[in-house]
């Protein structure tokens, strides 16, 4: 059975012009930053935590890589709940597709997998019961010293969750940091 997710979550572009994009959705969808340091922005223009984020990616020197371009970085759709998000992730092994990344960003648990032409896809589920909840977090130390996340293993949070940890036990996020996106 396939689960559809509930709503479109949010789309993160990366650029070599990271000021002028971050003031282009300013402007043109009159947002404002959550959350903002020197090359990583979310923006939002309604009560999400976040619809937007803007990732300044420096100049590539030799070798371009794939996803160092500008452009879209990913798409995220958003599950009802993390029974729904396993569900999918279980039905998708089975057909031989296999998340790239997992990671608990803090404000949501997340999978993200790359379709036949490379594009991005994250299919994550809210930690917080309401984007208020998830703002207030972001406004926070605790994503402020690491607004990236804490990588897992969803055979590990599955196992976890089919042993009876708790919704909320497996959406906390730990507190060990990550130092880098992957590519």
């Amino acid at each position: 059975m396939v689960i559809s997710p509930k709503k479109f979550a949010h789309v993160v572009y990366q650029t070599g012009r990271f000021p002028e994009m971050v003031a282009w959705y300013e402007e043109v969808l009159g947002c404002t930053a959550v959350y903002q340091k020197d090359t990583l922005s979310f923006l939002t223009y309604d009560d999400e935590h976040h619809r937007i984020a803007i990732v300044a990616i420096p100049k590539l020197q030799g070798e371009a890589v794939d996803h160092g371009r500008p452009g879209v970085n990913h798409v995220a759709y958003t599950y009802a709940t993390l029974d729904d998000l396993l569900a999918t992730y279980v039905r998708l092994r089975e057909a031989g597709v296999h998340p790239y990344w997992c990671v608990n960003h803090g404000i949501t648990v997340s999978m993200y997998f790359r379709d036949p032409d490379g594009n991005q896809m994250e299919f994550q589920v809210d930690a917080f019961a309401t984007p208020d909840e998830a703002t207030r977090w972001m406004e926070g130390p605790k994503f402020a010293e690491n607004p990236i996340g804490v990588e897992y293993d969803p055979e590990e949070l599955l196992a976890r969750r089919r042993a009876g940890a708790s919704e909320e036990e497996l959406l906390a996020r730990p507190d060990e940091p990550m130092s880098a996106i992957p590519t």
